[in-house]
């Protein structure tokens, strides 16, 4: 990576909201991802849970993640409840699982030649794909292979590769996100394309810029048409154009940055929960800790629109040449989302199906007026 970049670091934090007709319950998973030379670091996770007041809880653990590491050629397959590593090990003149270690946590994996002095590491990551069951490892030798078996902690998701990287992320989205878009939401109209365009490109989607939308009809730019007509009729053409867009599926839609953007402002959200929504929050956090601090202020005042969304990240400094990191943290963090509750999904498709009324988390039966219950309904919740 270019020494001149002015990138910092990366963190990401999920929503997992559980869906009920009394309240509403929010986790928040917290993750900080920073570049070290050429490589990525994931740091210190941690929940957070609106239990519907104002009060928040945090939960946290330890884990750490950094670039996975492999010094040889390896095979993978998956066999539904379980999935299979095969390691070529040839040129090692290993004649024994004895003389190899295995070492696994849920989620981690390193895999070593034991030899005098310091052993050889053959391959290891702080992430893989998903969580195994570490206890239940089984590995030996098979001519010049190592096979390792994992039994998974979720045998229905399909695993495209051991480790979690762009490639495995964007070949197993699709069985996840069932078609639902993305939406890009933030301060920067930039970095929302820039990410857009890289997501799309990794999972095959229809890349949409509001934008490019909103110029293309008005025949003029964003920019003359603030000076022209001021912010609230840019915002509310918006809105028009995310209402038009909201039953497209698998599509990966690049909003407007700031307040002159519909996903700025708290009343204009109702068509962006038709899809999974993704905050990138520029910051000026120069740790962990007050990255995490920062969020929780965020969440729990409500007052920007932004918290609306299902997925922060938060990064601080920005180079475009970095936008397919920033599309892999978006894409990790939404798997962990969506694997924490897999009906949601289904529970976005439904919200289309009815209208997109507004009432998103809580859905509410067919032939519920949202001016029922007035402005509060409206893209708020």
């Amino acid at each position: 990576m270019a020494s001149t970049t002015s990138w910092a670091g990366l963190w990401f934090l999920t929503r997992n909201t559980t869906f009920s007709t009394t309240n509403t319950n929010t986790s928040l998973e917290f993750s900080v991802l920073k570049p070290n030379a050429g490589s990525f670091r994931l740091f210190s996770p941690y929940s957070l849970f609106h239990n519907g007041s104002t009060s928040l809880t945090q939960r946290s653990c330890k884990c750490s993640y950094s670039a996975p590491v492999s010094t040889r050629t390896y095979e993978f397959s998956d066999t539904s409840s379980e999935v299979e590593l095969r390691l070529n090990l040839k040129g090692l003149d290993i004649k024994s699982s004895k003389e190899i270690l295995v070492d696994t946590s849920d989620s981690s994996l390193a895999i070593r030649a034991l030899r005098p002095g310091l052993p050889v590491t053959l391959i290891e990551t702080n992430r893989l794909f998903d969580r195994i069951k570490p206890s239940e490892t089984i590995w030996y030798i098979d001519d010049d292979e190592l096979v390792v078996n994992f039994k998974k902690q979720d045998p229905d998701l399909k695993w495209p590769d051991i480790m979690e990287s762009w490639e495995s992320l964007t070949a197993g989205s699709a069985q996840l996100l069932k078609g639902a878009s993305i939406y890009l939401v933030g301060n920067s109209t930039e970095i929302n394309y820039k990410v857009a365009q890289e997501i799309a490109t990794g999972l095959g989607y229809t890349p949409l810029s509001t934008k490019e939308l909103l110029e293309t009809y008005s025949n003029q730019t964003v920019d003359s048409w603030l000076l022209a007509e001021g912010s609230d009729s840019v915002a509310e053409a918006e809105s028009a154009i995310l209402e038009s867009i909201s039953s497209h599926v698998r599509a990966a839609v690049a909003t407007l940055g700031g307040q002159h953007g519909a996903s700025g402002r708290p009343d204009k959200w109702r068509h962006l929960y038709a899809g999974f929504t993704v905050w990138l929050s520029q910051t000026e956090a120069t740790d962990e800790d007050s990255a995490k601090e920062e969020t929780r202020k965020n969440v729990k005042d409500g007052r920007l629109a932004y918290t609306n969304a299902d997925v922060v990240v938060k990064l601080q400094g920005w180079d475009s040449a970095y936008a397919k990191n920033v599309a892999q943290a978006c894409l990790s963090a939404l798997k962990q989302l969506i694997l924490s509750d897999k009906k949601l999904p289904g529970k976005k498709s439904l919200y289309i199906r009815l209208g997109c009324r507004g009432d998103w988390p809580n859905i509410k039966p067919p032939g519920w007026d949202p001016s029922s219950e007035g402005d509060r309904s409206l893209g708020t919740q």
